[in-house]
């Protein structure tokens, strides 16, 4: 089956090919900031919704958008190394959610919903952190770190969806594509 992903991230893109998805990418562009008092859950599925829109496709248009909370606070994709290391320094022996927002879409058909993730970082040395972010791995992750990269050596336990944590939760997905198909 053919789907179009609304999205440039290579981890979607595998996690949909592994289940045997013949997948064509087409990243939507759209303004991202989260508006003011959305809460990250709302963002997240608002995004993935409008990605999915965005796109002109007649087969099933899937999309997404992720973000890591800690407390109250969002935490998109690092500007820079400093901003990295300052967000694995919050993160560090913390536990936080990671929030997606999906979006499955046929013509005027579509099924949405947010999964939200639990993970706890282990305590993190001011020497690790500077390692890993000296990578380049966090630049273009939420919360700067990839779960399924050298960022899963930084991560002591997660509660829930895996595929989550990664950028798309595929249960929700799969069912979404099989009722839309």
């Amino acid at each position: 089956m053919k789907l179009v992903l609304a999205s440039a991230s290579p981890r979607r893109l595998q996690l949909l090919r592994a289940c045997g998805y013949d997948v064509v990418v087409s990243p939507a562009h759209l303004d991202e900031t989260q508006l003011p008092g959305e809460p990250p859950a709302v963002m997240v599925e608002r995004l993935a919704r409008a990605k999915a829109v965005a796109i002109a496709a007649s087969d099933l248009v899937v999309a997404a958008d992720t973000t890591v909370v800690l407390g109250a606070d969002a935490l998109a994709k690092p500007t820079d190394d400093a901003d990295a290391a300052r967000m694995l320094e919050r993160l560090s022996g913390q536990t936080h959610e990671v929030i997606t927002g999906w979006c499955v879409r046929k013509n005027a058909a579509v099924r949405s919903g947010i999964v939200s993730t639990r993970v706890t970082f282990r305590r993190l040395t001011a020497r690790e952190i500077a390692a890993y972010v000296a990578t380049g791995e966090p630049l273009d992750k939420a919360g700067a770190y990839g779960i399924q990269g050298a960022g899963g050596a930084l991560v002591d336990g997660v509660e829930g969806s895996y595929p989550n944590v990664v950028g798309l939760p595929m249960a929700e997905v799969i069912a979404a594509i099989v009722e839309l198909a």
